[in-house]
């Protein structure tokens, strides 16, 4: 048994509780598979409001990644592209991930080839502030690439 002010030492049940209650304390089993098994002295109340603010911290610090999604066909336009280049921009400067893709619809699928020059053209034109995750590959009727924001110095 281990605690404030008490010897670590081996303690019968009721010696410990009786510490504990001695010191408005509760007892509490730390290690319960040790043998013999290690208990702890300590304010049950203040030690899960600790855990519960631990948590909490923990879970602000995280980082939720957003993925946008940006769709181009085989004979997307320069405009079309430009416009959606813009939009984008605008993802990745916001920390989003962007999931660019080009659709194959119907017999569009035989300009495969179109398809990769457009999402290579894309992150060439992103490459000073986005990272390419993933080159385009070919998944059933998309050809899709990922590409994320650059760390922020």
């Amino acid at each position: 048994m281990i605690g404030e002010g008490i010897e670590p030492a081996v303690y019968s049940i009721r010696e410990a509780i009786q510490m504990a209650d001695d010191q408005g304390l509760d007892l509490v089993e730390i290690s319960p598979k040790a043998k013999p098994p290690v208990c702890k002295i300590i304010d049950y109340k203040k030690f899960l409001y600790e855990q519960k603010k631990k948590q909490k911290e923990l879970k602000s610090k995280q980082v939720k990644v957003v993925v946008k999604e940006i769709r181009f066909g085989p004979n997307t336009d320069d405009h079309d592209f430009n416009f959606k280049l813009n939009h984008a921009k605008k993802f990745l400067g916001d920390g989003s991930k962007v999931k660019a893709y080009v659709f194959f619809k119907g017999r569009t699928i035989v300009f495969k080839e179109r398809g990769e020059i457009l999402l290579l053209k894309f992150a060439q034109e992103l490459e000073d502030i986005g990272l390419v995750e993933q080159m385009p590959k070919l998944e059933g009727k998309k050809m899709i690439m990922m590409i994320q924001p650059l760390k922020k110095k």
